[in-house]
């Protein structure tokens, strides 16, 4: 086994065992919070919006966690497949699934999927990647999406604002919400990956300051508003340079 090898393994031993650790109890008590339901309204909302997914479209989560989000999506697509590594966020994904009678969600343990897609979607799960395996997500793609298909990412700047002032003030915090090995992304460079393998890329920046206060306050349902509202001033200035999360949107 190579060195580069061993390094990857030993990666996704470090990423599971903390989201094995965050799906035994704080995640499903905490994304179950108005706020924290409010933003993934939202971003349903927005997925649905920038990929065209509809009633028959054939949509795949990477790193769907628990299925909150896309057991959100799923009443408004055709089908919903979501990944991911953890068994624990697997068996809750299922669980809900089944508990709130939604047949067209369906969740799997694992890295990869089968099948071809209309829609590829990636909530906040790049940045988990290692270089080698974000470098080769494009090609995979290529493998998932069906003809004009499109792949959706939201993932935190390297240049956020929120994270900065986060790292100063409540360090302790901020830890609690991050792997060892998770961590900022550019959005040029990251975008410039899906250029070079022919994808038609544009970048979007999600927010300035309503995710960071949906997860410092997540019972805040009427703050978590009012900051998207405030958002979506901010993101029509020169200020949303430093905003908390950019989207990639590639087009085959």
């Amino acid at each position: 086994m190579s060195e580069r090898d061993v390094l990857r393994r030993e990666l996704l031993r470090r990423e599971l065992e903390y989201h094995e650790n965050l799906y035994s109890g704080f995640a499903q008590r905490h994304f179950a919070r108005p706020a924290v339901r409010a933003l993934r309204a939202h971003m349903v909302r927005r997925v649905l919006r920038l990929t065209g997914a509809g009633p028959h479209s054939r949509v795949l989560s990477l790193g769907c966690g628990i299925g909150d989000t896309e057991l959100l999506l799923a009443p408004h697509v055709g089908e919903v497949v979501g990944v991911d590594l953890s068994p624990a966020a697997i068996r809750q994904a299922r669980a809900d699934a089944e508990r709130l009678a939604i047949p067209n969600a369906r969740f799997e343990q694992g890295e990869t999927a089968a099948g071809v897609y209309d829609a590829v979607i990636a909530i906040f799960f790049l940045h988990h990647l290692s270089d080698d395996a974000l470098a080769a997500l494009p090609a995979q793609l290529r493998r998932w999406l069906a003809p004009h298909g499109v792949f959706y990412s939201l993932d935190p700047s390297r240049r956020r604002l929120s994270g900065a002032l986060g790292r100063l003030f409540i360090p302790r915090l901020m830890k609690r919400y991050q792997t060892a090995d998770e961590r900022e992304l550019d959005a040029q460079s990251t975008a410039a990956l899906f250029r070079d393998a022919g994808f038609d890329t544009r970048i979007g920046m999600y927010d300035f300051a309503s995710s960071p206060l949906a997860g410092l306050f997540p019972g805040w349902r009427w703050g978590y508003r009012a900051a998207r509202a405030l958002d979506d001033v901010i993101l029509r200035t020169p200020l949303r340079a430093a905003g908390s999360n950019f989207e990639i949107i590639a087009r085959l």
